[in-house]
C-alpha cells in the first residue's frame, strides 16, 4: 500500500518530501522506542523547515503516519478503531518542537488524553540536532504519568517500553470495568455458511455480546496469515470501525499468530468460536469440578497459542548473544502452564477417583443409568424437571447447567434407576472441552440407556442429531439401547425424522407419560426382576448372589429362603448356568409389581 507524507506539505521541496516518505520504510526493533538515528533525522528536517514533524508508530515498530506541521503545531490523527473510549490506540506518537524545548504543552498532553496514545512524546530540536526528550503516558483515572526530559541520547527506552505494557493493563482493566456495565459490540466473521454464523451469533449473545454485524466470506481453505485474507480483512477493519465494534468473532479456530495478525490489522480484541465456547463455559461452571475443567481446558488451548511479543513474551532466538543461562519469557510462561495443567489433571483425577467409587456403589447395587444427551438448548434440563419434579436451572441459552446432575427414578414395575442430564453438545466442540470434560461426558459413555432429546423447533434438527452421534461415538458410547426423543413439539408439529422417535413437550407435558413407559421397556429389557430360593443346604449360594443385584425382598420359608433381587439378564443367566435352573424360583413378568 502507497503512503505519502501528510498535514501541511505547501512549499515543502520534492526531496525534502521523499526523504520523508522514506520513514515508512523504516521498521523499529521491538526494543527500541525511538533510535538515535531517526532521531537525528527528524531533527535534520524539521530545522530546516521549520516546522514540526509528527510520526506515529505502532507497538510492532511499524511507522503508520508521518505528518507536517507549522512552526508551533502539527495536526494530530486519532487512531483508535475501538468503540470503548478507555482503550489505549495502539499507537504512540513522537513529534518534534523547533523551538529547541523538549518539554510536552498543555495541548500534548490533552491530546494524549483524548486519543488515548499509547505514549506523547516530543523531540526538542534546534540547530539541525535533537536537543531534550519527553514522554507522557497514561494512567489509572485518567491521570497522566509525566517523566522528567532526558538528554536526547539518554532515552531511557525500556523503561518507556514497559510503562506502554503497564498502561495498557492498567487502562485495559478499567475498560474491562466499563465494558461489563454495558456489552461488547461484536461483529461476526466465518467462511463455512449463514446456519454456522447463526449459531455463532447466539453464542455470542449468551457471552453477553450484543451481534452488530455478521459477515461471510466463501473460501476453500482459510488463509494461513489473517485466515480471511489481506483483502478482507482490510474491509472487515472499515466494517469494525463503522459499527463501532469491539470485538470480533472468527468462527473457526485461529492459530495465535492468526488471532495476532488479525489484532494489528482491525484494531480490535478478536477471538474465535473455541475461546468464545470456553468463556461462557467458565461463566456457567458453578461445582468445584467444573470450575478445574474449565480452567484446564482453558490452559490447553492457550499453551498451544503462547507465540513471542515484543518485551510480554520475549521469544527463544539462535545466535550471537541470546547464549547463556537463564530462562526466556515465553519459556517461563509456557513452564508455569504446563506445572498448572500438570496440577489441575491431579485434582481432577482425585475427584474422577471420587466418581468410580459412586458408579461401583451403583453398580453393585444394580441401578441402571438413564443419561438425557443432545444439542444444547433441546431442553434436557427442561425434560429432567418434567420428569423427576426437580428445579434444575433452566435459561432458554446455550449450555445454561454445565454440571451433571442426577436424580432416583422408579418406573412403573418399581424398577429404581438414576436419571441423569449431561452437559450438551454443540457442533465443533473444542476438543480440548472434550479432553477437559472427559469425565463427566462418560455418565453418556456408561449409562445403560440414553435417551437422545433432539430440538423439534430447529430448522437444523437432523444437523444437529448428527453432530449428537458425532460425539457420542467419540466417546464410544455407541452400544447402549436408545431412545429417539423430539421436543418441544408445543412451538411446532415436527415430524418424526427417526424411527419410533417420541414426540413430548418438556414445558407443557404432552408425551410425558409415553416416554416413561419407553424408558421402563428399556430397562426391562435390561434388567428384570428375580426370585431364588436357594435351600439351607446351599445356604453359602446367598453371599455370591446378593452382590449381583440389588436386594428387593427376602424372606425364610420352610423350603429355604427366597431373595427376590432387581438384576441384570445376564448376570441371571450366569448364576443359572453355573448352579442349575433350580435356584430360580421364578421371573417377574413386564408389568407385574415385585
Amino acid at each position: 500500500m502507497k503512503h505519502q507524507v501528510n498535514g501541511n506539505t505547501e512549499g515543502v521541496r520534492d526531496a525534502m518530501l521523499a526523504r520523508l516518505d522514506s520513514l515508512y520504510d523504516v521498521v523499529l526493533e521491538m526494543d527500541e522506542f525511538l533510535p538515535r538515528e531517526l532521531m537525528k533525522l527528524l531533527a535534520e528536517c524539521s530545522c530546516q523547515l521549520n516546522r514540526e514533524i509528527a510520526i506515529y508508530l505502532t507497538r510492532d515498530g511499524e511507522i503508520v503516519n508521518v505528518a507536517i506541521g507549522t512552526d508551533c503545531d502539527v495536526e494530530l490523527t486519532d487512531y483508535r478503531l475501538r468503540r470503548n473510549p478507555r482503550r489505549l490506540s495502539r499507537v504512540r506518537c513522537v513529534h518534534t518542537h523547533p523551538d529547541g524545548d523538549g518539554r510536552l504543552s498543555d495541548v500534548d498532553l490533552s491530546a494524549l488524553k483524548i486519543f488515548r496514545y499509547d505514549a506523547m512524546t516530543a523531540v526538542g530540536v534546534r540547530n539541525g540536532e535533537p536537543t531534550y526528550v519527553q514522554s507522557a503516558f497514561l494512567d489509572e483515572g485518567e491521570t497522566v504519568l509525566l517523566p522528567e526530559p532526558v538528554r536526547w541520547y539518554r532515552l531511557p527506552e525500556a523503561e518507556w517500553l514497559e510503562q506502554i505494557l503497564r498502561s495498557d493493563a492498567t487502562v485495559g482493566r478499567e475498560a474491562a470495568e466499563t465494558v461489563r456495565q454495558g456489552k461488547e459490540r461484536a461483529v461476526l466473521m466465518g467462511i463455512e455458511s449463514e446456519d454456522s454464523l447463526a449459531e455463532l451469533a447466539r453464542l455470542a449473545e449468551t457471552a453477553g455480546a450484543e451481534v452488530v454485524g455478521s459477515f461471510l466470506q466463501k473460501r476453500g481453505r482459510p488463509d494461513g496469515a489473517l485466515f480471511i485474507g489481506t483483502g478482507r480483512a482490510e474491509e472487515l477493519a472499515r466494517d469494525c470501525q463503522a459499527l463501532e465494534a469491539d470485538i470480533c468473532i472468527l468462527d473457526e479456530e485461529l492459530t495465535g499468530v492468526q488471532v495476532r495478525n488479525l489484532e494489528d490489522v482491525l484494531r480490535v480484541k478478536v477471538i474465535d468460536r473455541t475461546m468464545l465456547i470456553l468463556d461462557i463455559f467458565a461463566q456457567r461452571a458453578s461445582s468445584a469440578e467444573g470450575k478445574l475443567q474449565v480452567e484446564l481446558a482453558q490452559l490447553q488451548y492457550q499453551s498451544t497459542r503462547l507465540i513471542g511479543q515484543g518485551l510480554a513474551l520475549s521469544r527463544l532466538a539462535g545466535g550471537i548473544g541470546t547464549r547463556g543461562p537463564g530462562e526466556s519469557r515465553l519459556e517461563m510462561n509456557r513452564r508455569r502452564i504446563r506445572e498448572r495443567m500438570t496440577e489441575l489433571r491431579g485434582r481432577l483425577e482425585e475427584m474422577e477417583r471420587q466418581r468410580e467409587i459412586r458408579r461401583r456403589s451403583r453398580r453393585r447395587n444394580e441401578t441402571p443409568v438413564v443419561a438425557l444427551v443432545g444439542y444444547t438448548n433441546a431442553g434436557k434440563s427442561t425434560l429432567l424437571n418434567a420428569l423427576s419434579g426437580s428445579d434444575v436451572y433452566v435459561q432458554d441459552q446455550l449450555f445454561a447447567t454445565l454440571d451433571a446432575v442426577s436424580r432416583r427414578m422408579t418406573t412403573p414395575e418399581n424398577t429404581e434407576y438414576l436419571l441423569t442430564d449431561t452437559v450438551g453438545f454443540i457442533r465443533k466442540l473444542p476438543h480440548t472441552l472434550i479432553s477437559a470434560f472427559r469425565s463427566t461426558l462418560e455418565e453418556a459413555s456408561m449409562a445403560d440407556v440414553l435417551v437422545i432429546v433432539s430440538d423439534g423447533a430447529s430448522p437444523e434438527m437432523q444437523q444437529q442429531h448428527d453432530t449428537v452421534e458425532e460425539v457420542l461415538s467419540e466417546l464410544g458410547a455407541t452400544e447402549q439401547t436408545r431412545i429417539e426423543v423430539i421436543n418441544k413439539c408445543d412451538l411446532t408439529d415436527p415430524a418424526p425424522s427417526f424411527p419410533g422417535a417420541v414426540l413430548i413437550s418438556a414445558r407443557t407435558g404432552e408425551g410425558l407419560d409415553e416416554l416413561r413407559s419407553r424408558i421402563a421397556e428399556a430397562l426391562q429389557a435390561t434388567h428384570t426382576p428375580v426370585t431364588f430360593l436357594i435351600p439351607f443346604s446351599r445356604y453359602g449360594l446367598l453371599g455370591e448372589i446378593r452382590p449381583q443385584g440389588r436386594v428387593i425382598r427376602e424372606c425364610h420359608t420352610e423350603e429355604g429362603t427366597e431373595l427376590t433381587m432387581m438384576m441384570a439378564l445376564e448376570d441371571t443367566e450366569r448364576l443359572i448356568r453355573k448352579y442349575g435352573a433350580g435356584i430360580v424360583c421364578r421371573k417377574e413378568e413386564p408389568g407385574e409389581k415385585a
